[in-house]
């Protein structure tokens, strides 16, 4: 009852006028989770696809225009490989029992990061997912997948370089043309940041464009994030004065 009325009470406060238009989240804490409960880490990792599920439901609901997922970074790999494994299966069950609900909540979605590296059958969900969804107008759901921004500044400046010597770019170029040369070309920066766990890093998360994004930190596991937290995260940015620099 207190949570419902907490949510309630979240609901009628915040302003959809006033929204994030961009939210990205590190989902990070699953395998805490599960060894606190005595369970798998596997376990941890399913659920956390249960808490995926419903934070896009509540973003669409809510109407978050972007909404970006940190589901595998390019130092993922480094675990055990049965566990990167069952990682690298969960995007084509996630699709296999998701692509209806995200059809009927007009969710368009994208992936972001370094698709050559991924296995073949994780490719193959995702650009599967994208193009059911790409004709949707809703919510965009970006993937980050086999994503780490150093790389990706890294790969945007030998594209420009390549571009350079091969005379399409003869001028300098300012922040605005770097962008597009991101895996995030043609995506707004994110205007809030979500981190679970309780951890208070970036973890080479969207460096370049989190430059002036309003961060928040959850003192949960990702498994046990829900809408309430997702409410009081943005109730909580549109509390913030966003300055840029200014006064």
């Amino acid at each position: 009852m207190e949570v419902d009325l907490k949510e309630q009470e979240l609901n009628e406060n915040i302003d959809r006028g006033k929204l994030p238009a961009h939210v990205a989240i590190i989902m990070d804490g699953n395998g805490r989770w599960a060894a606190e409960r005595g369970l798998p880490r596997k376990e941890g990792h399913r659920q956390g696809v249960e808490t995926v599920r419903n934070t896009v439901r509540c973003g669409s609901d809510l109407g978050i225009e972007i909404l970006t997922l940190f589901a595998f970074s390019t130092e993922n790999w480094q675990r055990p490989s049965w566990e990167v494994n069952y990682l690298m299966s969960l995007p084509e069950k996630y699709f296999q029992t998701e692509l209806p609900e995200l059809m009927r909540n007009n969710v368009r979605v994208n992936l972001i990061g370094e698709k050559s590296k991924l296995p073949a059958k994780v490719r193959k969900a995702i650009e599967e997912g994208a193009e059911e969804t790409k004709v949707n107008s809703g919510m965009v759901l970006n993937f980050a997948l086999n994503y780490g921004s150093r790389s990706e500044i890294i790969m945007a400046v030998n594209r420009i370089i390549d571009e350079v010597a091969a005379g399409k770019i003869k001028e300098k170029i300012d922040e605005r043309d770097f962008t597009r040369y991101l895996y995030t070309a043609g995506i707004p920066d994110p205007d809030l940041l979500i981190r679970t766990s309780g951890e208070k890093r970036i973890s080479n998360f969207l460096l370049w464009q989190l430059a002036y994004s309003e961060l928040w930190f959850a003192d949960v596991y990702w498994p046990d994030f829900s809408r309430i937290h997702l409410l009081e995260a943005v109730y909580d940015y549109q509390l913030r004065k966003r300055r840029f620099g200014k006064v």
